[in-house]
């Protein structure tokens, strides 16, 4: 993300007029915006691809999924987020067609210039999300994808699963699917070498 050079303080409902107009998405965060960057192909695909398996998983259903342009509203800190696939089974989502509010699964698809903040302050800002239950992340230079889900207590118990496993579990929609499915016609991203010390 990049914040915007006009220092000046956003309400959430300027912040969404302005969105609603713009090329560029950009997310808000407690009054100010922050442009964000394209994605690569290996992302968009493992986006489709993670897209098409939910959709048809909830066909018939009153679940929705929604990928790239649907932001997630954190009310309790004041924020909009675009992520990588949204999930809401919850009815007072179809009453906001921008945002939702009431997610049920946020999948985020790591790159070099955001895995850090997914992993950290916005994970932290999703948390505060009651009707959260699991959220992913999905490794675009290797096979692996990581689920953070929220147990009976409140606490967030994380499972990782590589190609071994064959499979991985979306528990929060009851879904089972291959790695192969995720990744297909993928070109992992290559991972930048370091410099060898003499």
């Amino acid at each position: 993300m990049i914040a915007l050079s006009n220092p000046s303080f956003l309400t959430p409902e300027a912040y969404l007029q302005l969105e609603d107009k713009s090329d560029i998405k950009h997310e808000y965060i407690d009054g100010k915006v922050y442009a964000m960057a394209g994605t690569t192909d290996t992302h968009n695909t493992i986006v489709g691809n993670l897209f098409i398996l939910i959709r048809n998983h909830f066909r018939g259903s009153n679940c929705r999924v929604y990928f790239a342009d649907i932001k997630a509203r954190i009310e309790k800190r004041n924020r909009f987020y675009y992520p990588d696939i949204l999930v809401t089974c919850d009815s007072k989502d179809r009453e906001t067609p921008t945002y939702k509010c009431f997610a049920k699964l946020i999948i985020e698809v790591l790159s070099e210039s955001t895995e850090a903040f997914d992993r950290g302050d916005k994970f932290n800002d999703y948390q505060t999300l009651e009707s959260l239950e699991e959220y992913v992340l999905v490794n675009t230079k290797h096979q692996r994808i990581e689920t953070l889900r929220r147990n009976e207590q409140g606490l967030w118990v994380l499972q990782t699963y590589t190609p071994d496993d064959q499979t991985f579990e979306l528990q929060s929609i009851n879904l089972t699917a291959s790695f192969t499915d995720v990744y297909e016609n993928v070109e992992l991203e290559e991972i930048a070498q370091k410099p060898e010390l003499s």
